[in-house]
């Protein structure tokens, strides 16, 4: 049995970053679109989709949630967004979304409870 020289031991580091991008699937970029605002924005898979939109300056408020807001916990229902394309790539709807949008079509999401995983279009703040 032979031994491999400490030369051969190390292995070259971006062949091993290449093993482990292909082995990780969360370094997926995904495409969320924002219709309004005609804006395109990339993000790794299971992405938030309220941290997203408001890290690249997309305003998902009305004037009374700008004031009001939860910061992203499902508590106040200000974030409500509308899926026009991709409901199939999100996570599922929460209990608490199901309590803050029984008022709302099945299309609407409430952005901080909303996990991206493929391509989706949003309308931000969607009429009743």
């Amino acid at each position: 049995m032979t031994q491999a020289s400490p030369e051969e031991q190390i292995q070259d580091p971006s062949k091993v970053l290449e093993t482990e991008a292909s082995e990780d699937k969360s370094w997926q970029s995904v495409s969320i679109k924002f219709v309004n605002e005609n804006k395109e924005v990339m993000a790794t898979d299971g992405a938030n989709l309220r941290f997203k939109a408001l890290e690249n300056g997309i305003d998902l408020y009305t004037f009374s949630g700008k004031m009001m807001n939860c910061g992203g916990y499902g508590q106040c229902g200000t974030c409500i967004v509308e899926i026009v394309e991709g409901m199939e790539n999100l996570s599922p709807r929460t209990e608490v979304e199901d309590r803050k949008l029984r008022k709302r079509n099945d299309r609407c999401r409430l952005a901080c409870q909303t996990l991206v995983h493929g391509v989706v279009s949003v309308v931000t703040k969607p009429k009743k």
